[in-house]
């Protein structure tokens, strides 16, 4: 690990990861930890590695913890580049220095996308993804999932790692919803065939009427369908199919009376990007608790059984090896099962009678409200330029709104929303300041501003990728070097700005104006 000094025009993009400092020691938050892992198991290495650390010359200590094969250098985050400086880490910033993806799920899937890029063979990365490549892509402000997976999880496991020896230490609510999941029927794409296959190996082994007993559940099951399924997938095992059919009396069974499939990983019968994430988090969290509070572990059955299963995968195994990461096999003392008690705020809440609402006749009363209620009071005013118009006619093509791929209908309209946002925005700006166009889409927005305001830095926030390489393609168009991009969600933006626009509705005003009182704020309704 050296110390290095981030240069924003390298011919390679940049992986920021965070170092924190525990009791005088520098470690790895999960978040680097999953990040690197992944690297690791994905045999990446097209990206550069910066450790970011307010004490550099410790940060050698992580040596253990770094794969290898990796270009790693560290450094402080007074040098970071302007756009990582103002996100979150985990960060990707591309080798031009202008677009910037912060947020973990964002830059995981962003490590896939290029690994597949560069070796289109890799099918063994590119499954990572999941079902038509949807894995961990909802954010967390919309998918419980990805919530549970990115932030949950890590924050509860780093939450106990700090007390791991208090007397009355429970398992955490995130923990056990996952354990809950794990318990749940999986739901696969054409999952009709794969059930039909398992009544036929049930059929054939002839079980018990009376089924599997709990303790049977939790301990390590003989090969089913859904394991040979999961293995065919990830060409771990030659699996051969025992017929091209099933018998007619398997083909007459409805649907709704086949057996549910069990999961082998996280998100179900596959090894996905989610595995790759709880893995770190479940490892550290299993090592304290057979440190520390063994009597728990009993309580984790199905956890316990995916920790195993995951260390079968030779890829996963040689890549825990390369980040310093000791798997092992749990030791509990007491095999018995014991369901876990259901995390608080899961339970069926009785139906409330919704209030009733005022039905919407028009005008701005709602968003009034909306704002009077977050102790904003809005003020009218004369337009600042009622007859000011952007020349459209003169403009360069990619500045226009129709290069966003809209209708000329709704062209018009955001050109005439255009019209009335940069006018306020010219009123109010300075040569120097920063604007930051957030939930930028395509562009429309930011684009005119970084043409019409040169002097002025525009920063445009989207979570959405397409539409935010959509925005960089037209800024390159114009030859713009006053802009950049950011692709994340918007607690992941932790910049200064003087002036913040967005044509988002209401409720991110009021979100952005909470963030910063000291900023400005406009916002078109």
């Amino acid at each position: 690990i050296t110390m290095k000094h981030p240069d924003s025009e390298t011919h390679q993009a940049s992986i920021f990861l965070e170092v924190s400092r525990v009791d005088g020691a520098d470690s790895l938050p999960l978040h680097s930890s999953i990040t690197l892992f992944l690297l690791s198991y994905s045999e990446c290495s097209s990206f550069h590695v910066h450790l970011v650390s307010d004490h550099p010359d410790s940060s050698q200590a992580l040596s253990h913890s770094v794969p290898k094969s990796l270009a790693v250098s560290v450094v402080k985050r007074e040098d970071l580049p302007t756009l990582v400086r103002a996100c979150r880490l985990p960060a990707v910033l591309d080798a031009g220095g202008s677009f910037c993806r912060a947020g973990l799920a964002v830059v995981l899937r962003h490590i896939i996308q290029r690994t597949c890029q560069l070796e289109p063979g890799r099918t063994d990365v590119a499954s990572l993804l999941g079902f038509k490549n949807t894995c961990l892509k909802a954010c967390a402000e919309v998918s419980q999932w990805t919530r549970l997976c990115e932030l949950g999880i890590p924050s509860a496991v780093e939450e106990h790692l700090r007390s791991p020896t208090e007397e009355h230490l429970q398992l955490p609510a995130a923990v056990l919803h996952l354990e809950q999941r794990l318990g749940e029927p999986v739901r696969v794409h054409n999952d009709d065939k794969i059930r039909r296959q398992k009544l036929q190996q049930q059929k054939k082994n002839k079980p018990l009427k009376e089924g599997p007993s709990m303790e049977a559940r939790s301990a390590e099951p003989q090969r089913g369908v859904e394991l040979s399924a999961a293995l065919a997938k990830l060409s771990v095992d030659a699996v051969t199919p025992s017929s091209t059919r099933e018998s007619s009396d398997i083909r007459k069974v409805k649907t709704t009376e086949l057996p549910e499939l069990e999961h082998v990983f996280a998100e179900g019968l596959y090894f996905t990007l989610t595995d790759v994430v709880l893995l770190p988090c479940i490892h550290q969290y299993l090592c304290s608790l057979q440190q520390h509070a063994p009597r728990l572990l009993p309580s984790l059955p199905l956890l316990l059984r995916w920790y195993q299963r995951v260390q079968e995968l030779p890829g996963v195994r040689r890549a825990a090896e390369d980040c310093g990461m000791a798997l092992f096999s749990p030791q509990v003392k007491t095999p018995c099962y014991s369901p876990p008690e259901a995390p608080r705020g899961t339970e069926a809440e009785p139906e409330k009678p919704k209030p009733s609402q005022e039905h919407f006749i028009g005008g701005p009363r709602p968003t009034l409200t909306k704002l009077q209620e977050n102790g904003i009071e809005a003020i009218f005013s004369p337009h600042p330029c009622p007859s000011w118009t952007l020349p459209w006619e003169s403009l360069p093509a990619a500045v226009n709104p129709t290069e966003g791929k809209m209708s000329d209908t709704r062209a018009l309209r955001k050109r005439q929303q255009l019209n009335n946002l940069v006018a306020m925005v010219t009123e109010q700006a300075r040569p120097g300041h920063t604007i930051v166009d957030f939930c930028s889409g395509g562009g429309h927005v930011g684009i005119v501003m970084a043409h019409r305001l040169p002097e002025c830095q525009v920063i445009l926030i989207e979570n959405k990728e397409e539409s935010l390489l959509r925005a960089k393609e037209r800024s390159s168009q114009l030859g713009l070097k006053n802009i950049g991009f950011i692709q994340a969600n918007l607690d992941y933006f932790t910049g200064a700005f003087q002036i913040g626009v967005s044509t988002s509705k209401p409720d991110l005003t009021v979100r952005l104006t909470t963030i910063s009182l000291n900023d400005k704020l406009i916002n078109v309704l």
